[in-house]
């Protein structure tokens, strides 16, 4: 049954139940024949309005900070698998007392809070808090850089000719994390180049992470291979194995439902004004970039079809996005309905200008919408000070 928009508010991120549901009962087949461990990335995907549900099939999730960490405390019941680039003093001990696993970003890192770890699991020997190092196998093949971990000069983990021979005492778990929405075709690769340089020492190690960017849901991922390769590494080295995917869980899983506000011409180009934003609520696709899929329309502009570029409603003048051609002109009042908006877009939006950032609903499995959460003023003026 299609979505009633009558009683939606626009904007909205709106989640489909049943699409979540489909993905993670897949991802659940995949950790069952391979076992391992498949957890949420909160980065991807922090709806914690769905978090009950995503318990139901996952029995993990992963943070990159504290505030991630406090949420899948406070919605998942779970303590985290936690990676930040760096530890702040302050947060550390919070950030022991809330996670299972922690990775280090460098050894520096490490030899700096060693003596905490250590101290903190001797105060507490029913606690069971694992430690791991994030490595650089210096391969990838995320093609924008901005998004790419191993390029010369990345922060991110630490390559093969800083590390000893041997784990440093008190690191259990090897952890990397090199893809970015890509297959296990590329997955296979980097394994490669991961045992080349650190095949000793995964010998080692007690748990190896392979991070993100798994997109098993997409249509046409070879899943019997992810299964495989899984569960030959794991074979291999004695170990457990850990995938932390963020795009997957929430793939194609709902929409940003907006609206036309005006239409104009400017110097030749038809400019349909929307009630939401590019560079405010959709980032990723300046960055990336990429052009996201509107329901109904074209793609790309097709002669002699009504042809628009959907403006945001922000005051920078890049907050656009072209073109897209429709079967019909657009007028004020019409709708606009932004495909696969779910993932890697509500972590990322900002109020810039003050622009309200869009209301979060849920159309449930019985055909019901669940508006969860509208946004005003206060959330604008809670940022700022």
């Amino acid at each position: 049954m299609a979505i009633d928009f009558k009683e939606i508010p626009s904007p909205c991120f709106i989640l489909e139940e049943e699409l979540l549901r489909k993905n993670l009962e897949l991802i659940d087949s995949v950790q069952q024949a391979a076992g391992c461990q498949i957890i949420l990335a909160l980065k991807g995907f922090s709806m914690y309005s769905a978090f009950p549900i995503v318990k139901e099939y996952l029995s993990g999730a992963t943070a990159s900070s504290l505030n991630e960490v406090k949420l899948i405390n406070d919605f998942m019941g779970y303590q985290s698998h936690t990676y930040m680039p760096a530890y702040l003093d302050g947060e550390f001990e919070e950030i022991m007392q809330r996670s299972s696993h922690i990775t280090f970003n460098s050894l520096s890192q490490w030899e700096r809070f060693q003596g905490r770890v250590e101290a903190y699991k001797a105060a507490n020997p029913d606690k069971t808090l694992s430690c791991g190092i994030r490595v650089n196998p210096q391969y990838s093949e995320v093609a924008t850089d901005m998004y790419n971990p191993c390029v010369p000069g990345s922060r991110l983990g630490v390559t093969r000719d800083k590390l000893p021979d041997e784990l440093p005492a008190g690191i259990d778990g090897i952890h990397f994390h090199t893809l970015c929405e890509n297959g296990s075709d590329t997955l296979e690769r980097t394994l490669a180049a991961l045992e080349e340089r650190f095949g000793d020492l995964l010998h080692q190690a007690k748990w190896l992470n392979m991070g993100g960017g798994h997109l098993m849901t997409r249509e046409g991922y070879d899943i019997s291979k992810l299964i495989k390769l899984v569960s030959t590494i794991k074979e291999k080295y004695n170990l457990e194995v850990i995938l932390e995917p963020g795009s997957a869980i929430a793939w194609r899983t709902g929409i940003l439902y907006t609206m036309v506000l005006d239409v104009l011409d400017s110097q030749g180009i038809d400019v349909a004004i929307l009630d939401t934003s590019f560079a405010a609520h959709m980032p990723d696709t300046l960055e990336m970039p990429y052009k996201p899929v509107i329901r109904g329309a074209y793609q790309d502009p097709e002669p002699g079809k009504p042809t628009y570029r959907m403006g945001g409603m922000t005051c920078l003048a890049g907050d656009y996005m072209g073109d897209y051609s429709f079967d019909q002109p657009l007028a004020a009042g019409d709708k606009i309905i932004f495909e696969d908006m779910i993932h890697y877009t509500m972590v990322k939006t900002t109020t810039f200008n003050g622009v309200n950032l869009p209301s979060i609903g849920i159309w449930k499995a019985d055909q019901k919408f669940q508006l969860v959460r509208s946004y005003g003023y206060e959330s604008f003026k809670d940022r700022l000070s």
